[in-house]
């Protein structure tokens, strides 16, 4: 893998990651860009006990542009986009419409109790472009490409988790307009926090708790292990990955990717796990594609990764402990319920956060080892 780092017209920064190590990416950005201006603020909920960010300025970002205008495609005569080069493997740019953007800063609390906490949105967003065919999706990568896109990844986490107030970095990506997705072109997101996630923390609180419980038990090997033992939601099982439909499943049609051994992040992935990802996850991708027969060969779905924290304020040595003992893995789920309809998050879910699902877990898995490749 080959590695160039660029400036776009207005100074945010891109990177290429390339196959071939003689690949030059020198091309200038010649768009008439000012420089960006962006601001984030985070604001902090008592009662949830979790942050919120305001973004006012993503109001303006790009929406549904046509496909001869799309800002992801490579650069041409005539039409100029995020992408300077003319052709690229995979491509790394800071967001235009970030939702968390520059260094950390102090923390107010204001009103008559101090209850009104804020702080600036310290991080940064950025876009992964996972090649430069506007038409493909990431199921239709070589696993070559799909492996580049894992090292980038990964580089990407590395680099990220040493930014100033940044303490959880998280690569996902959204497919589909039923997602919310305003590009088409096949692409993902990474957002650096300046905290640790709900979810995530909600994870670390349960599997501290499952230790002191247990005698010091691992909350995810005990969870995988039961998932292998049981065998029943099983979707694959590979030397070095499991993936599974979980338990108590909140989407219809969801699955969790785990590497074997436990590791907390992309960082710690072994070369064997590495090797065989892309095998792995372009079948699971396939499969997805096709749960719903030809009609819908397309299917929505959100894909994320769950990595460990790098830092988590105020957590000392009993962060440090608690990170070792996450296990990275990847979520895969689609909002579609069956042909031709939506999962919809009403009432149940997100007045409550409740999930009611209508796809029993155990007939989950069973579609999607029935559309296994041949």
């Amino acid at each position: 893998m080959k590695k160039t780092s660029n400036r776009l017209a207005d100074g945010r920064e891109i990177v290429y990651y390339d196959l071939r190590d003689d690949a030059v990416r020198d091309a200038p950005d010649q768009r008439p860009l000012d420089a960006t201006s962006t601001a984030s603020e985070i604001r902090y909920d008592p009662l949830l006990a979790e942050w919120t960010a305001v973004t006012a300025h993503r109001q303006g970002r790009t929406y549904h542009p046509p496909a001869d205008e799309c800002p992801l495609c490579p650069s041409r005569e005539g039409r100029l986009s995020e992408i300077p080069e003319a052709d690229y493997d995979v491509a790394v740019f800071e967001n235009r419409f970030p939702s968390f953007t520059g260094g950390p800063g102090p923390q107010t609390e204001d009103g008559p109790h101090g209850l009104f906490a804020h702080r600036p949105g310290a991080g940064r967003c950025e876009v992964v472009c996972f090649t430069s065919d506007h038409d493909a999706s990431f199921a239709s990568l070589t696993g070559e490409q799909a492996r580049l896109v894992l090292d980038a990844w990964t580089d990407r986490t590395a680099e990220l988790a040493q930014h100033p107030g940044v303490e959880q970095v998280f690569c996902f990506e959204n497919r589909g307009e039923e997602i919310g997705v305003t590009l088409q072109h096949p692409h993902g997101q990474i957002y650096a926090y300046p905290f640790t996630t709900p979810r995530t923390a909600r994870m670390l609180r349960s599997a501290a708790e499952y230790a002191e419980r247990t005698g010091g038990r691992n909350l995810f090997d005990d969870v995988v292990a039961s998932e292998i033992a049981d065998g029943q939601r099983i979707v694959l099982d590979a030397e070095h990955w499991v993936a599974f439909v979980p338990h108590a499943a909140h989407w219809p049609y969801e699955v969790h990717l785990y590497p074997k051994p436990r590791v907390p992040d992309l960082l710690a992935l072994s070369e064997a796990a590495r090797a065989e990802f892309p095998g792995v996850y372009l079948e699971l991708l396939r499969r997805f594609d096709r749960i719903f027969g030809p009609h819908e060969p397309r299917t929505p779905y959100i894909a994320a990764w769950h990595q460990a924290p790098f830092r988590a304020r105020g957590t000392g040595r009993k962060g440090a402990a608690a990170r070792e003992e996450f296990a990275l893995h990847l979520e895969l789920f689609t909002v579609r319920r069956t042909s031709g309809k939506l999962k919809f998050l009403a009432g149940s879910e997100s007045g409550m956060n409740v999930f009611i699902n209508d796809v029993p877990p155990e007939a989950a898995a069973q579609r999607l080892r029935e559309v296994a490749s041949t």
